[in-house]
């Protein structure tokens, strides 16, 4: 009884940080109208808390590893509850980006440690397949119901709510964590990577602003993308020479657990682009309201959790390969579905296939690769195991936006929502060549 009651209570942690990827996206324009920041400005409010969190997760993994999971998680949950709070109250924008850089960073500590302390409570077989589905299925929904509580928060209650509203759940969660998570197991001392992890920050966030940052000086975004790769190779340099590197050699000798990762980022990217392609399309070209177009996604919620029903159930018949390719295809067929429907000018209703057949691809796709990523680890690998497969989600979904949003907005190209959809189909044909190996 008690796993299930850590799996419900990890779960909430799970949604809130989930919620908070996507909620702010409708809140953005009161944002920007309050402290007066312009579009590029408030990018970094969604961006950098994605990549800082991305960048972390796998610092926080082997953080938990090393000094114990239910101290971490408990860290990472209060942290980022502070942030929260912080957010809720900024009295300027600086403070604002300072809290969203704060909650990736809480982020980092809390989910990894969160996913490892289920991995371990739950054995390999249908007990952790259902696990791990209703942990999938719960992010799954929190990004989508994000816009939703986005558009409602934001009208009815005001932007900072967005924010304020999660920290009693948060305090809910640390006194359910400090009753139901088992004491860590005395652990031994090692050295942590930290230049590592900030490298990994390093890279995607300059790489970020190369592709899509705006500046009145022409050079900047060429030594942005330069700065990037300089941290990446300074990244494996680093690696390579560490005592105790940010995630071991060896872990990357199992070639199906790479190539779930991969085929994970490749997957994230695509599912992340969607939902910002349906929230342009609604509100930009459709011209509906904060809280019309957040309601209109709620069939995208509704199936997601239709999906997270079946899906433990057929990872079991299928296997992990049979259930990665079924939702990388799913997520395809709804990434054209979205191109035809932004071609033809037709009304939201017309969007509902492409949110069922998103929410297919997320549901079948995301746990079956998520189970494969994690399959095999013991005691003193799951953290790392996690916060890796974390990571290439979180890194997935900030790169694809930057990409083929970025790309698709270039001068000289067709619609730009149609031009995004078909980068996002070739890469989900990308992960699907991958994905065959698993």
């Amino acid at each position: 009884m008690r796993p299930w009651l850590v799996l419900g209570c990890l779960s909430m942690l799970q949604f809130l940080i989930a919620v908070d990827v996507t909620v702010v996206n409708i809140a953005l324009p009161s944002i920007g109208a309050e402290f007066r920041a312009d579009a590029r400005q408030l990018t970094w409010v969604v961006v950098g808390y994605t990549i800082t969190g991305g960048g972390l997760l796998m610092f926080g993994g082997r953080l938990g590893d090393v000094l114990g999971r239910r101290r971490v998680l408990l860290a990472g949950t209060a942290l980022f509850g502070a942030a929260s709070l912080l957010g809720g109250i900024a009295p300027s924008f600086a403070l604002l980006v300072v809290a969203r850089l704060l909650q990736g960073a809480g982020e980092a500590l809390a989910l990894p440690a969160a996913m490892a302390v289920i991995v371990l409570m739950f054995p390999e077989g249908p007990r952790r397949s259902r696990a791990l589905g209703v942990w999938a299925a719960v992010a799954s929904t929190g990004l989508v119901l994000g816009f939703v509580l986005s558009g409602v928060i934001t009208q009815l209650l005001g932007w900072r709510w967005v924010f304020l509203v999660a920290v009693p759940f948060i305090l809910f969660v640390l006194i359910a964590t400090l009753m139901l998570v088992p004491a860590d197991r005395p652990g031994r001392r090692v050295p942590l990577d930290l230049p590592g992890a900030l490298l990994l920050t390093a890279a995607p966030l300059l790489f970020a602003f190369g592709v899509a940052g705006e500046s009145g000086l022409a050079w900047l975004p060429p030594v942005a993308l330069a700065g990037a790769v300089l941290a990446g190779v300074l990244f494996v340099a680093v690696e390579r020479r560490a005592g105790n590197p940010l995630v071991p050699a060896g872990f990357f000798r199992d070639r199906a657990r790479v190539l779930a990762n991969l085929a994970t980022a490749l997957l994230s990217a695509a599912l992340s682009t969607s939902f910002l392609l349906f929230t342009y399309y609604l509100q930009d070209r459709l011209k509906l309201s904060p809280l019309t177009a957040g309601l209109t996604l709620v069939p995208l919620a509704v199936a997601l959790v239709a999906a997270a029903t079946f899906v433990p159930r057929l990872l079991g018949r299928w296997g992990a390969r049979v259930s990665a390719l079924a939702g990388i295809g799913c997520a395809a067929l709804g990434m054209a579905a979205i191109a035809a429907v932004v071609k033809a000018g037709a009304g939201a209703p017309a969007m509902v296939p492409a949110m069922v057949l998103i929410a297919a691809g997320m549901g079948f796709g995301l746990v079956g690769l998520q189970y494969a990523a994690v399959a095999g680890v013991g005691e003193d690998d799951a953290g790392v195991a996690s916060g890796v497969q974390r990571a290439a989600d979180q890194f997935g979904g900030s790169t694809g936006v930057t990409v083929y949003i970025g790309l698709g907005v270039a001068p000289g190209l067709a619609d730009p929502l149609v031009t995004s959809s078909v980068l996002a189909i070739a890469g989900l044909a990308a992960a699907a060549v991958i994905a065959r190996g698993v």
